[in-house]
């Protein structure tokens, strides 16, 4: 059994919670970072519900920030579509 990644993140209450990292990965042609995690939360299906964010590394530490354009999210489906074929 694999080790599972965690980081810690800080909530906009300023509250600091372990998350379990599911991937990280950047587009070359952006250099742009992102993570996807999960707090191993369920949704009404039974499935776990993920998070994506934009790493940014400006200020030292890195921050995550929201996704903002719908071609962003569409690359992000593309690659999470592809994670879920290895799984299965």
């Amino acid at each position: 059994m694999e080790d599972k990644k965690k980081m810690s993140i800080v909530s906009e209450d300023g509250k600091i919670e372990e998350v379990e990292v599911v991937i990280a990965f950047e587009f070359k042609d952006t250099n742009k970072e992102y993570v996807v995690y999960t707090k191993n939360e369920k949704d009404e299906n039974g499935n776990i519900t993920v998070y994506v964010s934009r790493v940014e590394r400006e200020s030292g530490k890195p921050k995550l920030c929201g996704v903002e354009s719908e071609s962003e999210w569409s690359r992000i489906k593309d690659v999470l579509r592809e994670l879920s074929k290895d799984e299965k």
